[in-house]
């Protein structure tokens, strides 16, 4: 179980499609999500761009807030608002970047922000076919 999420990890879809020969270890860590534990966001971009897939990052960090003095269960808490908030989006990765700590009025709470990741083999966002499925139609005359 993980202890304690940090800057940088990666937490992936369940059924997201991978490069074959892309090892991946992961660990469940929210309904539908798990945690990869051997790769980073700058690793995993390396990798799926040798394997000529694409690593979308969305500009814009989306942040999340929760109130509580287990940090793990309250990081746990605002990485699943993020998610949820994700979920109409269609992006299937969440790279992590800031965890922080923080009291207001003596009550602890945790703001978790991470950018959306979407892996896919098409270099077009959402798109599923390959570019060689495409129906070859000649330009109009001019």
């Amino acid at each position: 179980m993980v202890q304690k999420l940090g800057i940088g990890m990666l937490l992936i879809k369940d059924g997201t499609s991978l490069p074959q020969g892309l090892q991946v270890e992961s660990e469940p860590y929210l309904k539908g999500w798990s945690l990869i534990r051997n790769l980073d966001s700058s690793t995993m971009d390396r990798k799926l761009c040798d394997s000529a897939w694409s690593f979308f990052f969305m500009a814009g960090e989306t942040k999340a807030m929760a109130f509580g003095s287990d940090l793990v269960e309250t990081t746990r808490r605002a990485v699943k608002k993020i998610i949820g908030g994700m979920r109409l989006k269609q992006f299937n990765c969440l790279e992590i970047t800031r965890v922080e700590k923080k009291k207001f009025l003596g009550a602890p709470f945790v703001t978790v922000g991470g950018h959306p990741r979407h892996i896919q083999e098409s270099m077009y966002l959402f798109h599923t076919r390959h570019i060689s499925d495409w129906k070859q139609e000649p330009l109009p005359a001019v």
